[in-house]
This record gives structure tokens, sequence and C-alpha cells, in this order.
């Protein structure tokens, strides 16, 4: 009696983690599709150059401030300011405020930071010194 029900039990089991798998995939889904589009991601900002009168970071924090609506929030969100290469700013945006800090004067253009992984060359013989 006991051999007959293992079949059963490995479908019954198969089928449980058919379900769960099913479950979790679509879980992740929902999530990647939903809440993460809100989610604040680094995003450099290309600017004009600030005027001779004005430092680059105070002109960077009044540009993000006429779009998140207070200092503190452009402070929040402002995670570096360039000025040497080129004139603009990194910062933690959510695609609403990219879309407002678009609409910026003097802002040229908003683009997402990226991340670059070196890859290391593959070959015998071959040293990096």
């Amino acid at each position: 009696m006991q051999t007959s029900s293992v079949p059963g039990r490995r479908l019954y089991l198969t089928l449980l983690v058919i379900i769960v798998v099913s479950l979790l995939a679509s879980i992740t889904m929902a999530e990647s599709t939903g809440e993460a589009s809100s989610e604040a991601k680094v995003h450099i900002i290309y600017t004009e150059k600030p005027t001779d009168d004005e430092e680059p970071k105070d002109y960077h924090l009044r540009t993000l401030s006429s779009a998140l609506g207070s200092e503190e929030a452009a402070k929040d969100a402002l995670i570096y300011s360039y000025k040497e290469a080129a004139s603009g700013f990194s910062a933690k945006l959510t695609p609403e405020q990219v879309v407002e800090i678009s609409k910026q004067p003097g802002v040229i253009q908003v683009v997402p930071s990226q991340t670059y992984q070196l890859h290391k060359p593959v070959g015998a013989g071959f040293k990096l010194t």
C-alpha cells in the first residue's frame, strides 16, 4: 500500500514546487514593474556653466532645489558637483524628478549613471605588470 502512494506523493510535490516557483516569479515580475519604477536612482545632470560670481555647487543646488521643491531635498539628493571637465552634478532622482529637472533652465541633459565592469583578459601567458 505504501508503494502506490509514492508516485502520488511525487506528483503532489512536483505540483507544489511548480506552484511555488510560479508564485515567486509573479511576485518578482510585479515588483520589478511596479514600485521599482519610482525608485530613486543616480543620474548625471549636465548643466550650463554658472556665471562667474556663483560657485558651481551653489548653482547646482539652486537648480536641483527648483525641481525638488526645497533646498533640504536638494542637499539630500546631491551626490557630487562636477566643475573641472564638465559642468553638472550627480543626484539620486526618481523618474518624476528626472522629468522636473529636465525642464529647468540651464539643464542640458540628464542621463542615468552607469557602472562599467572591466574584463580580465583571458589567455595563457598574459600578465599584468
